[in-house]
Order: structure tokens, then sequence, then C-alpha cells
């Protein structure tokens, strides 16, 4: 089981933390919603839930809860800039489909 960050990834999430003061890493789920069954729910977190199972990569950790992972074990987040836009990016193999506009997938 793993969840990946790039580098990009990784130093966006330092540089929010730092600027907020406080946090120990980024928080990452899933919710049901959309047309194609599930979206990704980004966070920072403060410190670690009971049940949170807990990666690190490139010196940052996140946090996922396990019935989260069921789902997006094995994505990478990246954080990528296009143009004026910018946003965190998931590459999950385990993904099926997505709906046209790429807030929903399914598995």
């Amino acid at each position: 089981m793993a969840i990946n960050l790039t580098l990009s990834a990784a130093e966006r999430v330092r540089s929010f933390l730092a600027a907020r003061g406080h946090g120990a890493g980024l928080k990452l789920g899933v919710r049901g919603t959309g047309c194609s069954g599930y979206a990704y729910v980004i966070d920072y977190a403060d410190e670690q839930a009971a049940a949170d199972v807990v990666f690190e990569d490139h010196g940052v950790k996140v946090f996922v809860d396990p019935e989260s992972l069921k789902l997006i074990d094995g994505t990478t987040v990246d954080f990528v800039r296009k143009g004026l836009n910018e946003a965190f990016a998931f590459r999950n193999p385990n993904v099926v489909g997505e709906c046209g506009c790429g807030e929903s997938f399914s598995v």
C-alpha cells in the first residue's frame, strides 16, 4: 500500500504548512459524489486520527483513512500549474472511469 507525492506536491504542502504556521501533513480521502461515484477530498491535517494510515514522501506525511485507502491505494499526488490555475492532480491506478469535467471518478 502506498500514496506517493511528486516533489512539486510535497513542496506545495510544505510551503502551505509553513505559511499556516502549524500542521502535521496532508489529509487525503474520498467521498461519494458526482456523476462517476467518488471525488477526492484533500485538506491539511493538524494531527493523525486514530485510524489513519500514514505515508511519508519527500519529507511530507500523508494521512489516509482506511476506507478511502481501498479506493486510492497506489495514487500519486501531483501539484500542477497551468496558466493562472493551480491544483493538486491525482494519478490513481484504480480508476476505471471519470466524469467529463474530471471532478469525480469510478473504480
